[in-house]
């Protein structure tokens, strides 16, 4: 809701070139997927904007140029819901007018039409998207008559063409970083090399003259080492057989875990944890195939971890701490408390991906603690009051 701006709802044509396209009334907007107070309406679409205009409190009116519109969908309605069209934005320009909202954490509306038309509404949209009339040469009106007064404006480019023009600056703007982003990537890369080879020199030096430094001195050396990453990584040049090999890999891979598996909550997907190992054994990689088979011997080299896969085919690491039963009575807790929930907001209250957090719902829905509503408006998960009711 933050691209919008108050306007004029007895001025629909402001701009030089704007001509109206379609309307339709009964429309309800939804910032994301919140509710707003604005709710009933008539949708205006123009050759260069959307405008929503009141139809119950007078001269309350809103629009948002078609510029900053970067994507539309169509959503068809459901047995207690209405079909909707929804509008993704791209950012806001600083010098924006004032509008309805400050700022918002969402990056798309969904104008929801009660009495029908969103069809052919998806569908004018779209044609005036491949038209682009906006792209014209624009000047506000002077007129003072029935089309209202004149909107002043500082001299240079305004109106839709200092939209456009802005955006493709930041656009450039943005190119502009990440080239220079990578470059600085690739040095780091190059200087990673000589951090690596470094550290697997000292560590060799550290092999061969045992009982020439002091026990103090070791351990000084080798927490530099391990700072810059897995000292000394196992590989198989090392370790001989696969069995072998992996047997070792899995209890170098404990040991990294053992801190970072407690700090994500007692449970990784395999894919966040290929990711950080491979990072911290620097050159020498670890392939997919490797890594699930030593997450397959924990057990039987004593590491209080345990590779799981999930029904749904997820696979993580998990801490034996974390058993299904705390995972039921946390998440549960979490149900009771907020009433309901989704994957995405489970996510954001624990620090965990939206991934974990819709497998802790399921296995607290597989216990018979919460059960789920799964409409349109997307999944979403309740405390199970039938169970609590017959306890």
């Amino acid at each position: 809701m933050d691209r919008f701006s108050w306007t004029s709802s007895s001025n629909l044509c402001i701009l030089q070139g704007e001509s109206g396209i379609h309307q339709q009334s009964g429309v309800r907007i939804y910032d994301g997927d919140k509710k707003t107070t604005f709710e009933n309406g008539n949708l205006k679409l123009t050759t260069h904007r959307i405008v929503w205009d009141d139809l119950d409190q007078q001269d309350r009116a809103i629009s948002v140029p078609l510029p900053l519109v970067s994507n539309v969908e169509e959503q068809s309605g459901g047995f207690m819901s209405s079909a909707k069209v929804i509008v993704s934005f791209h950012p806001p320009p600083k010098d924006k007018d004032p509008g309805p909202c400050v700022s918002s954490p969402y990056t798309c509306v969904k104008f929801s039409f009660k009495q029908g038309g969103h069809s052919q509404f998806f569908a004018k949209l779209q044609e005036q998207f491949k038209k682009k009339s906006w792209l014209q040469q624009t000047t506000h009106s002077s007129s003072t008559g029935a089309t209202g007064k004149m909107l002043n404006r500082p001299r240079g480019v305004g109106g839709i063409v200092g939209i456009e023009r802005k955006l493709e600056q930041k656009s450039k703007e943005t190119d502009d970083y990440i080239q220079k982003a990578f470059k600085d990537l690739d040095a780091l890369m190059e200087k990673a090399k000589e951090m690596v080879a470094m550290a697997d020199k000292v560590a060799s030096k550290l092999e061969e003259k045992k009982g020439s430094f002091t026990e103090d001195e070791t351990v000084m050396f080798k927490s530099y080492l391990l700072s810059m990453g897995i000292a000394n990584p196992v590989t198989r040049e090392t370790h001989g057989s696969s069995a072998s090999y992996h047997k070792e890999l899995a209890k170098e891979l404990g040991t990294f875990l053992e801190k970072i598996i407690k700090e994500e909550g007692g449970m990784m997907t395999l894919s966040d944890v290929y990711c950080r190992f491979n990072r911290a054994r620097g050159m020498e990689l670890v392939s997919p195939d490797d890594l699930v088979n030593a997450a397959k011997l924990f057990s039987s080299v004593k590491i209080p971890l345990r590779f799981r896969a999930f029904e749904s085919g997820v696979l993580v690491v998990q801490a034996l701490s974390h058993s299904d039963e705390e995972v039921i009575r946390t998440t549960k807790q979490i149900l009771d408390e907020k009433h309901s929930v989704t994957a995405e907001e489970l996510a954001r209250l624990i620090n965990i991906s939206v991934m974990l957090a819709k497998e802790r719902l399921l296995v607290t829905e597989q216990a018979g603690k919460a059960c789920r509503d799964d409409s349109v408006e997307g999944l979403r998960f309740y405390p199970n009051l039938f169970l609590d009711r017959r306890d």
